[in-house]
């Protein structure tokens, strides 16, 4: 929402609420004309005051983000064995760090893309960081292609070591990522590609799959990438600072 349609929003909220209070049993006696009156005198206000429209903003969106934190504690806590320790998940880094960053993805996100260079810095320089990659295709049908191979991939490789060499090359080159692309880039990442093609028929995959889009739901997750650190979720790309912030907050 930009600048200019939040302060009509709230405007718009704000005589909604004083239209309702006027209709409530202590104003059943107000008339039509009365009603209208309490509303033009509101509507003046407001166009002579148009800082309190900041105001009311500023404390709306504290207040929605007070309970969508509250939400994410809730979810994190119901779920997280399956976000944080899944069978299904991908696990780079240290399996026993003392942190988890937790990563739902699409091999065709910009941003995922652009983000994959802090995923690889925290690997490298982070020895007590753990990193769960979960698919989270939601770009289209390709993204549904690629991410399948990806589900495939993990599922011959327990050391991770291949699956990273894959996700690496596939969120590094250029155009679509679909099912094509992605066992182009699992045979040259040394798959065996036999047991691939039968494990893409296996109901793991979408099991796998399924996992990530319950988990994404109960958390509120609806783009990529988005990440789970301790009882914070984070949507969107935030940038190697932002990341290193959020797991500093978790340790201390």
């Amino acid at each position: 929402m930009t600048r200019l349609l939040r302060p009509l929003a709230a405007a718009a909220s704000l005589l909604a609420l004083v239209a309702a209070a006027t209709m409530d049993a202590r104003a059943q006696s107000f008339s039509d004309t009365q009603r209208e009156e309490i509303g033009r005198i509101v509507r003046d206000y407001l166009i002579k005051n148009p800082e309190v429209l900041q105001e009311v903003v500023a404390e709306m969106e504290k207040r929605q983000a007070f309970a969508e934190a509250d939400k994410h504690k809730t979810a994190i806590g119901t779920y997280r064995e399956a976000i944080f320790n899944s069978a299904r998940q991908v696990t780079l880094g240290n399996p026993q760090g003392d942190v988890t960053l937790v990563e739902f993805f699409d091999y065709n996100c910009g941003y995922c893309k652009r983000a994959l260079s802090d995923k690889l810095e925290l690997l490298k320089t982070d020895q007590k960081l753990k990193i769960v990659l979960k698919e989270f295709p939601v770009l289209g049908p390709g993204s549904a292609e690629a991410a399948q191979v990806s589900v495939a991939v993990r599922m011959q490789d327990k050391t991770g070591k291949k699956y990273l060499d894959f996700h690496q090359k596939m969120l590094s080159r250029r155009g679509q990522a679909d099912k094509a692309r992605a066992l182009a880039v699992a045979k040259e990442a040394g798959l065996d590609m036999a047991r691939l093609e039968k494990d893409l028929q296996s109901p793991e995959i979408k099991a796998t799959l399924d996992e990530s889009a319950q988990l994404a739901e109960a958390l509120g997750i609806n783009g990529t990438p988005s990440y789970v650190i301790g009882q914070t979720v984070i949507p969107g790309a935030i940038g190697l600072a932002g990341l290193k912030q959020q797991i500093a907050t978790v340790r201390r």
